[in-house]
């Protein structure tokens, strides 16, 4: 990944644990309402008090453990659903009449909360451990099962796995969707690397195999060996393993010039940048540019890529059009886009060829101009007819959303 790209992880589950929270807060407040209501029901007040105080101490003091999934430990929520488990179990001893009148238990729907901290932590699995022992404690302290009791602990048996459920399918989907950005990121990442080894690497090897065969002698064998490196660097380029920086042929001299790297965090930057001024040092004897009177301003790093497009352009103009071929660079400052169109007068391409170079590994088309124009949000077209020359023409918006550019 690039410097200034990263894969942002959210847990799905997180607002999860902030609802149960909340829930065991009002679940206790509702626990302790009913208690005060029923408070002449019961044969020992003193249990249900020191119960519910113990609960109340208990529910606040642990309000941090299930805040996320790494503070909730086994050791919680085994602690947990016995503090749960004897609510049940003592409310017998409270309210000797709740085993015949099918009352509510001293926690209550406080209970509730213990079984889907284990949802939340566990999965489906451990969701129907807890609700099986708090159904059987439920069983336990009614002494004879009724109806309303049964509904009651198949309710909280099947909402809980349910739940647990739900949580498991979230988490493989949260691991798919950062699987997935790690690999689009990735793949972003090689298409750079692959532009960036093109436009500087395999042109340099290229010309060096031309230069060599043309000179003979030994060169001709330093021109070969050139060619079998250049072969080998588009075998890797496919796969993104080899980083560069990218450097561009000047169309005059022939002579390599550099550019900064956009992922050099030691280059200067600006916000913004004329186009013109990097697209001028491209005219020439052989290539005509045609420029507004008024700065083209773009975001900084979509001008930068909006120039390596074009000289990618340049350079297929070389190297397929011949050395006789003559370019025009045409700029267009519209209100919402920069048009950029580079034309040449030589042969064109043969229908298909573009599809067979890229199929080869000779990617210019491919990464250094469509790449390029798709990661700044805009397009890229190639209008080619056999005899009548070739004409790129390249549009980014000014508002680009692309990684290179930034918001105007």
């Amino acid at each position: 990944m690039t410097r200034g790209e990263r894969v942002v992880r959210m847990s799905v589950e997180q607002p999860l644990w902030q609802a149960l929270t909340a829930y065991r807060v009002l679940t206790l407040v509702y626990a302790v309402l009913l208690a005060c209501l029923r408070r002449d029901q019961y044969e020992r007040p003193w249990v249900a008090v020191a119960f519910l105080a113990v609960l109340a101490v208990w529910t606040l003091a642990t309000l941090p453990r299930v805040a996320n999934a790494a503070s909730c430990t086994k050791r919680f929520l085994g602690v947990d659903l016995t503090v749960a488990l004897t609510g049940i179990l003592l409310t017998p001893l409270a309210d000797f009449q709740a085993q015949q009148e099918d009352g509510s238990t001293l926690p209550s729907i406080w209970t509730a909360g213990a079984v889907l901290a284990f949802a939340l932590k566990g999965g489906w699995r451990w969701a129907a451990f807890a609700s099986t022992l708090v159904a059987a404690a439920n069983i336990v302290e009614r002494g004879e099962p009724s109806r309303d009791t049964i509904h009651n602990v198949l309710l909280v048996w099947v909402a809980s796995i349910a739940i647990g459920y739900v949580v498991e399918v979230a988490r493989a989907s949260e691991r798919t969707l950062a699987r997935a950005l790690e690999i689009e990121a990735a793949t972003r990442e090689r298409e750079r690397l692959a532009r960036d080894i093109h436009d500087s690497v395999l042109q340099v090897l290229a010309m060096v195999q031309r230069r060599g065969t043309a000179l003979g002698g030994e060169a001709a064998e330093l021109g070969r060996m050139a060619g079998e490196q250049e072969i080998a660097l588009r075998t890797l380029v496919s796969s993104g393993l080899v980083p560069a920086r990218r450097a561009s042929e000047d169309p005059a001299e022939g002579a390599v010039v550099r550019g900064p790297d956009p992922g050099d965090a030691d280059a200067p930057e600006a916000a913004e940048a004329d186009l013109r001024t990097l697209l001028a040092p491209h005219a020439g004897a052989r290539v005509s540019f045609a420029e507004p009177g008024a700065p083209v301003v773009l975001a900084a790093g979509a001008a930068r890529e909006l120039a390596a497009a074009v000289s990618a352009a340049l350079d297929n103009v070389r190297a397929h059009a011949g050395s006789g071929a003559q370019a025009w660079i045409l700029v267009e400052d519209e209100p919402d886009e920069v048009i950029v169109t580079v034309r040449d007068d030589g042969p064109g391409i043969p229908p298909g060829r573009l599809d067979q170079a890229e199929g080869e590994g000779r990617l210019g088309v491919a990464l250094s101009i469509r790449g390029r124009l798709r990661d700044l949000g805009g397009t890229a077209e190639l209008i080619s007819v056999p005899g009548q020359g070739t004409e790129v023409e390249l549009k980014v918006p000014k508002a680009s959303r692309g990684k290179a550019g930034t918001t105007r």
